[in-house]
C-alpha cells in the first residue's frame, strides 16, 4: 500500500440523559475521533469515557469545538467576535486536554463543529481565530479543516499542520462547499455511493457534485503529503454501514487507513 488516507468521526455528542450516536460501534472502523467539548454537545462524563473508548481503540483524539449552543447543536450561524471565538476555542481544547492528561494519553489535533466549521471555512478572521487558539494551546496540534478553505490558509499562515478534510456523506457544491443541510440530497445515505466517491478521491483528488460534474478537493497526487482526512457523521443513522462498505472499499483498493499525525500532515 503506497495510499492512506485517515477517517475521522464526530463522537462523545451525547450528553445528560440524551444518547446521540453508536460510539462503540463506530470507534474500531475509524482512525481519528473528533469529541464534542461541552458547548454544542458531550459534558465532562461523555468527554472522558469518549477518550477512554478512543484510547482502547488506539484511534487518534481531537477537540470538536463549537458554538455555545446546545439546543441547535451547533449548527445555528452566531455573530461572535475575534475574542469570543478565540476563547471559546481556547476554553474547548482544555478540556478535552485535561480529559486526555487524565487518560494518560496526547491530543493530536482539532475540528471545528457545525456552523463555526462552515462559516471558518469562508471567513478568514473566524478561522484565523481558530488557528491562533490551536497554536497558544500546542503548537503540534493538527488542524482539520474543509479542503479548499479559509481554514487551511489559516492554518498554513499560523505555521500550524494541517489536514484537509473531505465528506463522504456530505454532498458537495460546485465552488467545493457543502451543500446546504436545508436543501435536498445534503446528506449521502446510500452506502455504495459514499464508498465509490471515496475511492475516486482518493485515487484522483476529485469528487462528484451534487450537480454531476467533478471538482479537484486534494492537489496533490500524494495523499501523503495532502494529509487527507475524510469524514463520516457519526449522527448519521446510516454511519455504520457506510464505515463498515467504506473500509471494504478501501481494502479491495490497496489504500491504507492512518490516523493523522505529524508525521502524515501538511505545514
Amino acid at each position: 500500500m503506497n495510499r492512506f488516507i485517515d477517517i475521522n468521526c464526530d463522537m462523545g455528542e451525547s450528553y445528560g440523559a440524551y444518547t446521540l450516536g453508536c460510539d462503540s460501534d463506530l470507534m474500531p472502523l475509524i482512525t481519528s475521533a473528533n469529541i464534542a467539548c461541552g458547548f454544542h454537545a458531550g459534558d465532562p462524563v461523555v468527554m472522558y469515557n469518549t477518550v477512554q473508548l478512543a484510547k482502547k481503540c488506539n484511534v487518534a483524539i481531537g477537540a470538536h469545538p463549537g458554538f455555545p449552543d446546545l439546543n441547535g447543536f451547533g449548527r445555528r450561524n452566531m455573530n461572535l467576535s475575534y475574542t469570543e471565538i478565540f476563547s471559546s476555542v481556547l476554553y474547548q481544547i482544555g478540556a478535552l486536554t485535561a480529559c486526555c492528561n487524565a487518560a494518560g494519553v496526547k491530543l493530536n489535533h482539532v475540528k471545528p463543529h457545525g456552523a463555526l466549521y462552515n462559516m471558518a471555512a469562508k471567513d478568514i478572521k473566524i478561522a484565523s481565530a481558530i488557528a491562533d487558539a490551536i497554536k497558544v494551546v500546542d503548537n503540534s496540534l493538527v488542524f482539520v479543516g474543509q479542503a479548499n478553505s479559509a481554514m487551511i490558509t489559516a492554518a498554513a499562515n499560523c505555521k500550524l499542520q494541517y489536514a484537509n478534510e473531505v465528506f463522504a456523506d456530505r454532498a458537495y457544491n460546485a465552488d467545493s462547499s457543502l451543500v446546504s443541510r436545508t436543501l435536498s440530497g445534503a446528506v449521502i445515505h446510500d452506502t455504495d455511493i459514499i464508498a465509490s466517491r471515496i475511492i475516486n478521491l482518493a485515487t484522483t483528488g476529485k469528487i462528484r457534485t451534487i450537480d454531476g460534474s467533478e471538482i479537484s478537493l486534494i492537489q496533490s497526487t500524494d495523499l501523503q503529503t495532502a494529509a487527507l482526512s475524510v469524514c463520516v457523521h457519526g449522527d448519521n443513522p446510516d454511519a455504520l454501514p457506510a464505515l463498515i462498505a467504506l473500509r471494504k472499499a478501501l481494502a479491495k483498493n490497496a489504500i491504507g487507513v492512518r490516523g493523522i499525525s505529524s508525521s502524515t500532515t501538511a505545514r
